[in-house]
């Protein structure tokens, strides 16, 4: 049975004050105000739902079902197309290298992430993996965050370059210098990760101002600024594609479906991310909640949790639906994991890593 720690001597014969006479453990002299009269006189199931709120969400069952079709999309999409890229030469552009890098991060997302989101959605508390888990959790989501918008702005910059200054791009947009990027957007992602990761744990946050100047910097320089950047950008590369009359007819139609596919790319991507951003910025600069707000925020949280994981899930979509050379290779390779013996050569040495020979003259030729 519940314990009830009711003042008797000093509630008792005070209307409105009064323990209510279920109130079987009782204690004498203390000095209470009326809130925490309330609070003693509540079993500990209804405590932690008056400040912990629901142990399992309402919402539990429909969110479950959207995240299960969200998760089976999503890593089967991502895992295709890690292995496109990866044993495909001819996928190995910078380009690609970008978007597998976003694949790498979705994945971690999907096989990670939600399953700890589901838990907290079933058991709100106690947090099963105690505080060790809390702060994977937190870590896990922050490296994710930054990387994945990082990754999006790289590659929306080499796009540019690609397509702006072509004769730069020889030089800058290379394999070699996509590789360098992409782990300083790693390695950038988990150094910046770490501030908000400190401040969080199975306790009452040490200090609140530094927790909501952490998470307003973070939408500021990891989303706001990005995107800012990245719509400059697309805006330029649109601009120069209307212009150029000079490029033809083949190669001005591949910059425009390479262009229009990492375009979308980046606005679902805005779209999917704006709510996740928007829910901390929320509890970031409200410290006094009204009803009408919380019951905002609960609106807001289950949308951006949904969409925060549908951008997981929707790349691959996107890469099949607007990349013809990713559809066909992505088919083929299919094809040939389901029917090994029954394609050409030229089926399975596209569906293999190439192979490198070297002639007589001591160059290296690739088949």
């Amino acid at each position: 049975m519940s314990r009830l720690n009711c003042t008797y001597e000093l509630t008792a014969g005070r209307d409105g004050f009064a323990c209510p006479s279920r109130c079987e453990y009782l204690t004498s002299a203390l000095n209470m105000s009326y809130p925490e009269l309330e609070d003693a006189c509540l079993t500990d199931q209804e405590y932690l739902e008056r400040y912990r709120g629901a142990r399992r969400s309402p919402m539990f069952l429909p969110v479950c079902l959207t995240y299960l079709a969200i998760f089976l999309v999503g890593a089967v999409g991502n895992v295709l197309t890690c292995t496109v890229i990866a044993r495909n030469k001819v996928m190995w552009t910078p380009t690609n290298l970008y978007l597998f890098s976003l694949a790498v991060s979705d994945l971690l997302v999907l096989l990670l992430g939600m399953p700890l989101e589901l838990y907290e959605m079933w058991q709100n508390y106690p947090f099963l993996l105690g505080a060790g888990g809390c702060y994977f959790k937190t870590f896990l989501f922050e490296v994710v965050c930054f990387a994945s918008i990082l990754n999006v702005t790289a590659l929306s910059v080499e796009r540019y370059i690609a397509v702006v200054h072509p004769l730069r791009a020889k030089y800058v947009v290379t394999r070699r210098h996509a590789k360098r990027v992409i782990l300083t957007v790693w390695a950038a992602s988990i150094l910046c990760a770490l501030p908000n990761t400190s401040l969080h744990g199975i306790a009452t946050l040490p200090s609140r101002s530094w927790y909501n100047l952490t998470i307003q910097v973070t939408t500021l320089v990891f989303f706001v600024l990005p995107m800012a950047t990245i719509s400059v950008l697309y805006l330029l590369i649109g601009l120069h594609l209307q212009r150029e009359k000079m490029l033809q007819v083949f190669e001005k139609a591949r910059h425009r479906q390479v262009t229009k596919m990492l375009f979308v790319l980046v606005v679902v991507f805005g779209i999917c991310w704006a709510p996740f951003h928007t829910d901390r910025l929320m509890w970031s600069f409200i410290s006094d909640w009204s009803e009408d707000q919380l019951e905002t925020f609960q609106y807001v949280h289950l949308i951006s949790g949904v969409l925060f994981y549908l951008s997981s899930a929707v790349n691959p979509i996107l890469y099949n639906l607007m990349s013809t050379r990713f559809r066909e290779i992505s088919s083929q390779c299919r094809l040939y994991n389901i029917h090994p013996f029954m394609h050409t050569s030229t089926h399975q040495r596209r569906c293999q890593p190439c192979k490198a020979t070297t002639s007589s003259s001591g160059a290296i030729r690739v088949r």
